[in-house]
């Protein structure tokens, strides 16, 4: 498992260099190198629980905010979000950045599953 967070840990790191090109980038940036962290603790065995519950309270705040743009997004048919690179559209960059909080909201959720695993055990 070190291997697997260290390497969630430089995605997330990446993640979070390629934002500088983004509407919003340091709401993005600080997020994923929060994820970041958090894998990266996992790594080394310093998981922390409030830290990980903490991290998914904000992802699932925030999407909330997103979520009647993504639902908007399912009833228009899921026209393609990759096509172009430049969001278009405001249904584009809102359902890419609601995905990316589905994408932090798994990596912390498993941080979460295996720290809770492992104090049961």
């Amino acid at each position: 498992m070190k291997v697997l967070n260290l390497i969630l840990a430089v995605l997330f790191i990446l993640f979070a260099v390629v934002q500088y090109n983004d509407p919003d980038p340091w709401g993005w940036a600080a997020l994923y190198l929060y994820v970041a962290a958090a894998c990266g603790m996992a790594a080394f065995g310093k998981s922390n629980k409030f830290m990980l519950i903490l991290g998914l309270g904000v992802s699932a705040i925030w999407m909330l905010t997103l979520l009647p743009d993504f639902i908007h997004w399912v009833q228009m048919g899921m026209p393609t979000i990759v096509a172009h690179m430049k969001a278009e559209a405001p249904h584009i960059e809102l359902t890419r950045e609601f995905l990316g909080l589905v994408v932090c909201m798994s990596a912390l959720g498993w941080q979460w599953y295996r720290l809770r695993k492992s104090q049961k055990a």
